[in-house]
């Protein structure tokens, strides 16, 4: 079975400062857990560590899948589930920053601010 460290100091104050940046106010997170298919072909599930934070009635989650890997996406509900497009990131901030740039983006498509 594979073991994925939990986020490290370094990982938690590129979390805090990107949020901070972001939204100019400090935004609170949380650690949690879930089990996911690291590949569509694996059989078993992989216990992954989880940041997540709600913000503006949206919620986000990173997951990392490895040392130095990450998913992420937001939700509103459990059928609105988004994505930025990038199956996995080698990168926090890029991911990060990915995250928070796409959401944006779909809520100015959802006001009809851009096409």
């Amino acid at each position: 079975m594979t073991t994925i460290p939990d986020f490290g100091k370094s990982e938690e104050w590129i979390i805090k400062t990107t949020l901070k940046e972001r939204y100019n106010e400090d935004v609170l997170f949380e650690y949690a857990d879930a089990e996911i298919r690291l590949s569509p072909a694996d059989r078993e599930l992989t216990n992954c560590p989880v940041v997540y934070w709600n913000h503006g009635g949206c919620n986000f989650v990173i997951m990392k899948t490895g040392d130095r890997r990450y998913r992420c996406q937001f939700f509103y509900r459990g059928y609105q589930q988004y994505g930025t497009g990038v199956h996995e990131y080698d990168d926090l901030s890029e991911c990060m920053v990915s995250l928070l740039q796409a959401q944006a983006d779909h809520e100015a498509r959802e006001r009809g601010d851009i096409e």
